[in-house]
């Protein structure tokens, strides 16, 4: 496998030589830094952990300096580790954008956006109880029943209810490279991926 961290820089649309429009994401990555290389004799599994996004020293505790500095580089703002890459790396050394080629296949992990606490029409699709009109009632986006009084007399668990509605953990797969501008650090992958712009994402291949 393999992965590099990059920020979600926003979308665009691109057309092909037929005039073909595709919508694009755009994501911004910067030379990922090499800070700890991890193998089954030591740590039982095979991995990179990778780096990116320079950091105040004044900012880092002593654990985090000492451990960058075994890398020779700053203090970053991110880490994240790639189990069993499939390129040789030792640390201290960078991996770019090269990873990639224009037509590859990727999934790209992300945070979606928080929306905070939302009721169930806008968290889970409901239609609502009833119609608006004259008065009648003020609980035209209320859930409706929730429970059978006559026989189990409680909520089952799993009832679909207002929440918390957002900030999860989502896997994108089969987005295509569409273009790469190595000069800018720009990378273009088809379709959408999860998080607001300028948050982290992870590009697997």
């Amino acid at each position: 496998m393999k992965g590099i961290i990059g920020k979600k820089i926003g979308m665009t649309s691109i057309f092909a030589a037929e005039g073909r429009q595709t919508a694009c994401t755009i994501i911004e990555v910067e030379p990922n830094v090499v800070t700890q290389v991890k193998t089954k004799d030591t740590d039982g599994y095979d991995a990179l952990q990778l780096a990116v996004g320079d950091k105040k020293a004044k900012h880092s505790v002593k654990a985090e300096t000492g451990h960058f500095a075994k890398a020779s580089t700053a203090p970053k703002k991110f880490t994240k580790e790639f189990r069993n890459y499939s390129i040789a790396k030792s640390i201290g050394e960078t991996i770019t954008l090269d990873i990639f080629a224009e037509g590859d296949t990727v999934e790209i992990v992300g945070t979606t956006k928080g929306k905070g606490f939302q009721g169930v029409v806008k968290r889970h699709g409901f239609s609502g109880v009833g119609e608006a009109s004259h008065g009648q009632h003020d609980r035209q986006r209320a859930p409706g029943s929730i429970g059978n009084s006559s026989d189990a007399s409680r909520v089952f668990k799993g009832m679909r209810m207002g929440g918390r509605m957002g900030g999860d953990r989502v896997k994108m797969k089969g987005l295509k490279v569409v273009k790469i501008f190595a000069e800018k650090n720009y990378i273009l992958v088809t379709g959408s991926v999860p998080g607001h712009n300028g948050s982290i994402v992870l590009i697997q291949k």
